[in-house]
């Protein structure tokens, strides 16, 4: 543009020199009007150029950060385990010749479960039964006898021995009757049954779970060692059946194993129907929380080489913001210094926008 008026105001003078001779005064005036004429062309041509190199305007939306509650968490694998997972099984061989219960059924501790073929206890009772109905007769009849002064003390003795006798075999026969019987060892739900009628008896016959004692178990490693303590908040998650709890951690161990390097840490479950031993589950333990945390979305903060930066909505323009984040946790990171709470973060749109630039918020 410059070169335009060089290459103009020297053709205004020589063309007014070539006109004859003028008035001095009128000609001066002539050429400051010409001029100022082309002084506004450029001043016009100038501002249309400018208009065209920065009159681009970006649509971006925008979140409005605000003080709210951050939780950081430490996510690991678990698994639940029970306390009370136990295997009824017969204290004796034999052949199994009733089942008494089904998966799923409610078992009190003690409930005969299933039994095997006594029958040969079962005969040695029987037998025993009248043998011990002559011994009582014998001991009673004797007894009469001797509060009549009847008989000897011997006599009497010599009968209440061998009636007790009697009744002591026969508890003893019983209690080899019941070694026939499997029990259940615990309160709690039948969860499996390994056995039917004709199978020979065997360990494990019956698993009896108490899901009122289970437990999500998980082993952290030892840099965790510290970070983590009884009546931590946890949530778990189970995926497979769509569905999580949220609770406190019940028990952190204070040893780390040598092999594996990692501590046990245990929470415990209240019963539900929903959980059984050996599900997996992820436990995510809040070790970290802030109640007026400002937090942006992870995916909004761009590096650069003086650091993390994020853009502002500052009116019709985006202005460049420098900030110091904390610690991150499901797609939020905390920011620590650089935002202020109702700063708009620009939160779309903002991958190609250059500081100062003109934008649009939708």
């Amino acid at each position: 543009m410059k070169r335009l008026i060089f290459l103009l105001v020297p053709a205004l003078i020589l063309a007014s020199c070539g006109g004859g001779a003028k008035d001095p005064a009128k000609e001066l005036a002539e050429l400051k009007k010409q001029r100022a004429e082309i002084d506004m062309k450029i001043k016009k041509l100038e501002i249309s150029g400018k208009s065209d190199s920065t009159g681009k305007v970006t649509a971006v939306s925008v979140a409005v950060v605000q003080p709210s509650l951050f939780n950081s968490f430490i996510e690991v694998q678990s698994q639940v385990t029970g306390d009370q997972v136990v295997n009824a099984a017969a204290r004796t061989m034999g052949t199994v010749n009733r089942i008494y219960v089904r998966v799923g059924q409610q078992v009190r501790q003690g409930q005969v479960l299933a039994t095997l073929d006594a029958a040969v206890a079962e005969q040695q009772i029987k037998a025993l039964a009248p043998q011990i109905e002559l011994a009582k007769s014998l001991y009673e009849k004797q007894q009469k006898l001797w509060e009549q002064n009847i008989g000897t003390e011997v006599q009497l003795m010599s009968a209440k021995a061998q009636y007790e006798n009697l009744l002591k075999q026969k508890s003893v026969l019983q209690a080899g009757k019941d070694l026939y019987n499997i029990v259940s060892p615990i309160s709690g739900t039948v969860d499996a049954i390994n056995i039917k009628v004709g199978d020979q008896a065997m360990a494990g016959a019956i698993r009896v779970v108490n899901t009122n004692a289970l437990k999500a178990e998980a082993n952290l490693g030892e840099n965790y060692l510290g970070k983590v303590k009884a009546g931590d908040a946890v949530t778990l998650v189970f995926p497979d059946i769509n569905d999580s709890i949220k609770t406190k951690v019940s028990f952190v161990a204070r040893s780390v194993d040598p092999m594996s390097r990692a501590f046990v840490v245990e929470v415990k479950l209240n019963g539900s129907s929903k959980l059984h031993p050996n599900m997996s589950c992820i436990m995510k333990i809040a070790n970290y929380e802030n109640r007026k945390a400002l937090v942006v979305p992870v995916s909004v903060i761009q590096k650069t080489s003086h650091g993390e930066m994020v853009y502002v909505a500052d009116g019709n323009k985006a202005r460049a913001v420098m900030i110091t984040t904390g610690r991150n946790a499901n797609g939020q990171v905390e920011v620590l210094s650089g935002l202020k709470p109702g700063d708009k973060v620009v939160v779309a749109g903002f991958e190609d926008l250059d500081n100062g630039e003109t934008i649009s918020v939708q």
